[in-house]
């Protein structure tokens, strides 16, 4: 990338991708397909994406303060588990070919997008049986979605929602700021592999993390404001699309 054009284009792609993924949203489905039509190469992007992507965790966090207000123990518990399986998915993408998981990855997005939709009624039926943190669904889940942030990304911020939501927490605010910090958490351990051992294209990260974490302090906002039913409808909505382009484009 050689133009201020492509940096500006960049920057407030980040914007808009923080601002949606820390919402509740998918950060990739803006940011990725930015990245690769200023013409840079697939592996390159998904490199640089997560990379990028570390700058929505502090930008989140300083939004999510009052949702986040007495989960420190919780947090301190949990992150060291999610930034762990953010490097091994890590360490996935760097000695595997990233076709690997190309047939599955459009599928567990759409699953974690319906399991959105279908999340009042599984909290309902969770509170009936009165199941206590989510039973082993919580940590089995949590590795899972932590490991394939690290690996590629798109799509796992709902499926942590869903996981926070179903587990954890059925405000959608309260969990919104906990996939944050989780999904945040698996991104910069992730990150620090990939700049120690991967190809960064640092010209596309900087503009695209400025832009980022603009979003991010945004995001949580929007969340907090906006109905739940219309933020799960929006998020799980944005998934599925991110599902069928991955789908019909599985090498993008």
């Amino acid at each position: 990338m050689n133009t201020v054009v492509e940096a500006a284009a960049l920057l407030g792609a980040g914007a808009v991708a923080g601002l949606v993924g820390t919402a509740g949203g998918i950060t990739s489905l803006v940011s990725y397909p930015a990245l690769l039509a200023v013409g840079v190469p697939a592996l390159a992007a998904n490199v640089a994406n997560i990379i990028a992507a570390v700058a929505c965790w502090p930008g989140a966090a300083l939004a999510s303060r009052v949702e986040l207000e007495r989960r420190g123990p919780w947090l301190l518990r949990w992150t060291p588990v999610a930034a762990v399986g953010g490097a091994v998915g890590a360490a996935l993408l760097l000695s595997t070919p990233t076709s690997a998981f190309a047939l599955v990855v459009p599928f567990l997005v759409a699953a974690g997008s319906l399991t959105l939709l279908a999340q009042p009624r599984l909290a309902a039926r969770r509170q009936r049986r009165r199941t206590r943190h989510g039973g082993p669904a919580m940590p089995t889940g949590l590795v899972a979605v932590s490991l394939y942030s690290g690996y590629f990304g798109a799509g796992s911020g709902v499926m942590t929602l869903a996981l926070m939501l179903l587990t954890v927490d059925g405000n959608l605010p309260k969990a919104n700021a906990l996939k944050n910090m989780l999904i945040g958490a698996a991104t910069v351990t992730s990150a620090i592999a990939l700049v120690l051992f991967g190809p960064v294209d640092w010209a596309v990260v900087v503009p695209l993390a400025v832009g980022m974490f603009a979003g991010a302090v945004l995001g949580p906002r929007v969340t907090r404001l906006l109905p739940a039913n219309v933020m799960r409808w929006g998020v799980a909505l944005l998934g599925i699309a991110l599902a069928v382009e991955l789908l019909v484009h599985p090498e993008s």
